[in-house]
């Protein structure tokens, strides 16, 4: 891993910033600013666009928890700040999933897989970006809205004055009976 420190404008500095989108990434990792991982937020930016980054646990921890429940966080931790902070967000609703990239798995494997919002714990950069991309597709169509219209569109459909569409009236009724 290199260990060239680029600058770095876009830590997380105001808690008060919100987002209008559902997903968001959250990146703890004290080497979150060198450029192997410069690369890779570029990478992640093209499947959860709002990506936060801090190096320290309580601030992460602190907006974490200040997050809305109806936002979906998915959170990327180093394997020495994740020992730190998985026991106390893992149960948060707004946790989604938990990828720890480290140096160690199998030592990291041990306490990480006790809780079950860790999804993987990696040593690849790579292997990072395709699990995350594999599993926020499965969890954008989870968390996608269903619509369903009980209105007609043809108008023939049904036989209804109202408008409401027949077919999934009589359906609904066949499920209350």
């Amino acid at each position: 891993m290199a260990t060239a420190v680029l600058p770095n404008n876009d830590f997380h500095t105001n808690t008060d910033e919100k987002s209008l989108e559902i997903f968001s990434l959250i990146w703890l990792d004290a080497n979150v600013n060198v450029k192997d991982t410069r690369d890779t937020e570029v990478k992640l930016r093209s499947i959860i666009n709002h990506i936060k980054k801090f190096q320290d646990v309580k601030q992460c921890q602190q907006y974490i928890e200040q997050t809305s429940q109806k936002d979906r966080l998915v959170i990327i931790v180093s394997g020495r700040l994740g020992r730190e902070i998985v026991p106390y967000i893992h149960q948060l609703r707004q946790v989604i999933s938990i990828y720890v990239y480290c140096m160690d798995k199998k030592n990291n494997e041990q306490w990480a897989y006790k809780f079950a919002k860790v999804k993987s714990v990696v040593i690849d950069l790579d292997e990072l970006v395709s699990q995350i991309t594999t599993d926020h597709k499965i969890q954008k169509k989870v968390e996608e809205p269903l619509s369903i219209n009980i209105f007609t569109t043809n108008v023939g459909a049904g036989k209804s004055t109202t408008g409401v569409n027949g077919q999934f009236v009589f359906s609904q009724i066949l499920i209350d009976c």
